[in-house]
């Protein structure tokens, strides 16, 4: 990545980081909407509902960016099917992979020659790889943003709230009890920071059994994400079931909603999508 000459002393980086401040309000005033995608805990889906709402939002005519902030367990790399590295200009800019006519995707996992390798950083790095993400890669115009974070309420996130100030948070949970205990901290933490939350997720949420046709609730309270957002007084984007699809098209590379199969959790995201563009 782009890394900016510092000169000697504090007055060069102060100059450095003035010039990657205008590098960041330039790309960000390109970039109609921005949204994050977060979670209280792990293991609720949040990165493959990040993937497939940028994949919607494309296949809409929408320029779309999907962004992977999640430094230390990158999966969107995965997901979209990028197997090889990021190009970058002779400008030292990152050259966003086109996973789509109108989806650029951008992963810490494409910059890493080994994929197996962990990224062993700590706060100030992973600030500063963000604010690059921002400043250095080409993202031209695109009318929305969709930023994958990891879960919790760490440095990620924390830098995205101070970097782009008018993202807005999308909070993905699954229904039973412990999840939503973590996705309130994660509405307290958007509070606390003045992110507009765009609306909670219920992910996993119950399913019609194959055999029988009977509904089932995986994790119990087949209601758990809206009585959350009722309780948080947040809008309540919907539910979407558990489908057994979901992870073998991620694992292939080729997310749900870019391919025209009609399944419920395709049914229940498409109808996500329309109301966070509504």
């Amino acid at each position: 990545m782009a890394q900016q000459e510092t000169g000697g002393g504090c007055g060069g980086s102060r100059a450095a980081m003035e010039i990657q401040d205008k590098m960041i309000e330039s790309s960000l005033s390109r970039i109609k909407r921005k949204l994050i995608v977060m979670s209280g805990k792990g293991g609720v889906g949040k990165s493959s509902i990040a993937a497939n709402i940028a994949v919607a939002l494309s296949r809409k005519g929408l320029a779309t960016g999907l962004l992977d902030v999640d430094l230390h367990g990158p999966s969107i790399a995965k997901i979209m099917g990028l197997t090889t590295l990021l190009d970058v200009t002779p400008q030292n800019l990152i050259i966003p992979y086109p996973a789509g006519q109108n989806l650029k995707v951008v992963s810490m996992q494409a910059l890493m020659a080994e994929a197996d390798h962990s990224v062993i950083w700590r706060g100030p790095a992973k600030h500063g790889v963000i604010r690059q993400f921002i400043a250095d890669v080409l993202w031209d115009d695109l009318d929305v943003l969709v930023i994958d974070a990891p879960p919790g309420t760490g440095d990620e996130p924390l830098t995205v709230a101070q970097v782009i100030p008018d993202a807005e948070a999308v909070i993905v949970c699954t229904p039973q009890e412990v999840a939503c205990a973590d996705v309130r901290k994660s509405i307290h933490f958007c509070k606390k920071v003045n992110m507009r939350i765009a609306g909670l997720i219920e992910n996993m949420g119950a399913f019609p059994c194959p055999h029988c046709g009977k509904t089932i609730p995986l994790f119990g309270d087949a209601e758990g994400g809206a009585k959350t957002a009722r309780d948080a007084d947040i809008p309540f984007l919907g539910s979407i079931p558990f489908d057994l699809t979901v992870p073998g098209a991620c694992d292939q590379g080729r997310p749900v909603m870019g391919t025209d199969a009609q399944t419920p959790f395709a049914s229940a995201l498409a109808g996500i999508v329309e109301k966070l563009l509504a």
